[in-house]
């Protein structure tokens, strides 16, 4: 019997079973996309945080934009996570390792989550990112590893004008201004005071001095070299701790600077770890960057396993300082000098009193929370 000619005399049921076959292979191509295994795992995240409301997404008030939905969208589009999974973030078990608040920006952010382990993972999800977000490194980690439970220790970064340590009296008070070595040396001593563990009730809102969740272990804490941009001097202060509260480091930072300008004694700071209430004034947010987080224990159980990978991120800090030049510094650079912010902070300080009572200093809170919209100061560790 001779064979039929492909294509002749097909019936109307012979288009139909090439239709079902065609359907077939497109609900196959859907099911192993369903079928590929989820996999935890931790990204290593840098975004400048101009123009967004915090990295925190918040479901439901979309005018307040947020690097976790601009995260959540790329890792949508890339086919990482199915889109259900983008409205429901509990379905991949994502967690942040440090909520970052308004403005605030990130070198050495950490995101824990499930997704779908596919080819070209991290250019996938970055041709979806704006330039100011980028997702550096990947790395596998253990079925139930949580970022934020994980984590041990973090460091945070904050770089301000150096003029901001010039003395009132007797320094020029612009731009023109370079910190002395004699200067750098007595801002060090102070921020060396802040090591070990203290009950920082008076550097946040809404704990007393008896709440044991005030007392903060802070490993280290101090301001680098000067540096000049764009004929401005700025320095770097890193400091790290276990966790921060709200307002914690920028508290910190404004104390320091009220007394080497000369506003304040320099025993307010140990006057402040005890119960009664100190005005501590707060350096603009400004400045303040997520620098770096660490997972010493989680490293030692699990980094030399034979299965998993310490939480290191060695062959990535190159690309780090680059993101830092590119994105990070020339925003806190420009913003200062168009905005001007500490120069504007700096002129409150002579308002404050730091010999005030508890009943004066209870008024000028509910002022200060009357005028303070912004929240979080970018290292409110605490929350969710």
């Amino acid at each position: 019997m001779a064979k039929r000619p492909s294509g002749a005399g097909e019936g109307p049921e012979e288009n139909g079973q090439q239709v079902k076959k065609l359907k077939g292979a497109e609900e196959d191509a859907g099911d192993q996309n369903k079928r590929t295994p989820k996999r935890k795992i931790v990204l290593l995240m840098a975004y400048s945080g101009k123009g967004y409301h915090g990295m925190q997404r918040n479901l439901g008030s979309s005018q307040f934009k947020t690097i976790e939905d601009d995260l959540v969208a790329a890792l949508v589009q890339s086919g990482c996570i199915p889109e259900n999974h983008g409205e429901d973030m509990k379905k991949m078990s994502f967690q942040r390792c440090a909520r970052t608040d308004k403005g605030v920006s990130a070198a050495g952010q950490i995101v824990s989550l499930k997704v779908r382990l596919i080819d070209d993972i991290l250019e996938k999800i970055n041709n979806h990112l704006p330039s100011h977000i980028r997702i550096l490194g990947l790395k596998r980690v253990t079925g139930g590893f949580n970022s934020k439970n994980k984590c041990d220790a973090r460091t945070y970064a904050y770089m301000l004008p150096t003029f901001a340590f010039a003395h009132k009296d007797h320094d020029v008070q612009e731009e023109s201004y370079r910190l002395s070595r004699e200067t750098l040396g007595k801002v060090n001593s102070l921020l060396a005071c802040y090591k070990g563990t203290h009950n920082f009730h008076n550097f946040t809102s809404q704990k007393g001095p008896r709440d044991p969740s005030a007392k903060r272990y802070i490993m280290e804490m101090y301001c680098g070299e000067p540096f000049v941009r764009e004929n401005i001097e700025f320095a770097v202060i890193k400091v790290k701790g276990q966790s921060f509260m709200m307002h914690q480091i920028r508290k910190m930072i404004g104390l320091v600077i009220a007394v080497v300008k000369g506003y304040a004694p320099e025993s307010i700071i140990e006057r402040s770890w005890g119960e009664e209430k100190v005005d501590v004034p707060k350096a603009p947010g400004l400045g303040l960057v997520l620098e770096r987080v660490h997972f010493e224990k989680y490293n030692r159980r699990f980094g030399n396993d034979g299965l998993h990978e310490p939480l290191e991120w060695k062959e990535e800090e190159e690309k780090i300082a680059v993101f830092k030049e590119q994105h990070i510094y020339p925003t806190i650079i420009n913003t200062e000098r168009e905005e001007k912010s500490m120069m504007s902070w700096l002129n409150t300080l002579s308002i404050h009193d730091f010999d005030s009572t508890s009943a004066e200093m209870e008024a000028n809170n509910k002022n200060s929370k009357n005028g303070d919209l912004e929240g979080s100061d970018g290292c409110d560790d605490d929350s969710d």
